[in-house]
C-alpha cells in the first residue's frame, strides 16, 4: 500500500470529465492505498467549493461527505 496522488490519478485518468466520475474514481483506487494526498485541485467546472472535503471523504469511505448530506 501507498500514497496516492491526486495529480498522478488526474494523469492516469484524463478521460474523466466530472467530479462525480474523479470522486468515483477515488473510491476504487482507495481500495489499494493507505494515504491520500490532495497535491492540486481538480479542473472540473462542477468541482463543488468543499472539494477537498469530498475527495477525502471518498478516499476514506464517508458517506454523508461524499454524497454532500449531513447525517444526523
Amino acid at each position: 500500500m501507498s500514497m496516492l496522488y491526486l495529480s498522478e490519478v488526474l494523469l492516469q485518468h484524463h478521460d474523466v470529465e466530472t467530479f462525480a466520475e474523479l470522486l468515483e474514481v477515488i473510491q476504487k483506487k482507495a481500495e489499494s492505498h493507505m494515504f491520500f494526498k490532495i497535491d492540486v485541485k481538480p479542473p472540473y467546472p462542477d468541482t463543488p467549493a468543499n472539494w477537498e472535503d469530498r475527495l477525502e471523504g471518498a478516499f476514506v469511505g464517508i458517506h454523508s461527505i461524499t454524497h454532500g448530506t449531513v447525517s444526523k
